[in-house]
């Protein structure tokens, strides 16, 4: 196996490849993988239009394979400033209403960044494909404004609410070294079965109650 050092070093249109000639989902890398820790390289042509969209097309499978509503270049282990994101939103009309979960179409963020909005935050429950079997709450910016491009170069100039704003958060997050623990309340860490068990409500309010933390503001 390569050196993380000779993963480093090698031409990002290499990794590409490589990673494109396997069959079916690529695999996602999971916490403690340093590349989850290290700033994205900006995009800027380190691959050609045809790899990209490949790269791209293989990230969408990859996300709807595990399944999630969004994943970054770095959880595959391609430390470029790219994500995709789709949520078809199948929730209840409670939970779209109180969450602000709403169906978001299949996006490409090349060198994403945001800001926040007003001075509204949102907490929920959060999970990461990067940090499989574990959820814990995160407050976020209610609404942001995202800058970006598509992966035709064309400009991403857009405000996102509710949990499509979230979901930018996150995966914005992830290009820049940062995963959601980094800002989740650490007592409300809950495994997946306790979140069935215990923490369905469409709010963490219980929760917080329970495990004894303070939601965010």
């Amino acid at each position: 196996m390569a050196s993380e050092r000779d993963r480093a070093a090698r031409p990002l249109n290499d990794l590409v490849e490589e990673l494109l000639d396997r069959e079916g989902p690529l695999p996602i890398v999971a916490a403690g993988d340093p590349v989850l820790r290290r700033p994205a390289e900006p995009f800027d042509g380190q691959l050609d239009p045809v790899l990209l969209s490949r790269f791209v097309a293989s990230l969408r499978a990859t996300m709807h394979a595990a399944p999630g509503v969004g994943l970054a270049a770095p959880q595959v282990g391609v430390p470029l400033r790219i994500a995709v994101v789709e949520d078809p939103a199948p929730v209840s009309e409670e939970v779209r209403v109180v969450r602000g979960r709403v169906p978001q179409p299949f996006r490409v963020l090349v060198n994403p960044v945001y800001e926040g909005v007003g001075a509204g935050r949102a907490a929920f429950f959060e999970g990461c494909l990067s940090v499989p079997g574990w959820q814990a709450v995160v407050g976020r910016h209610a609404e942001v404004r995202l800058t970006a491009l598509d992966e035709l170069g064309r400009t991403v100039d857009e405000v996102f609410t509710g949990w499509p704003a979230r979901i930018v958060q996150h995966e914005t997050d992830h290009l820049d070294g940062v995963l959601y623990l980094d800002r989740a309340e650490v007592r409300s860490l809950s495994s997946n079965q306790a979140m069935a068990d215990r923490w369905t409500q469409p709010t963490p309010v219980e929760a917080a109650a329970a495990l004894g933390f303070t939601l965010p503001d």
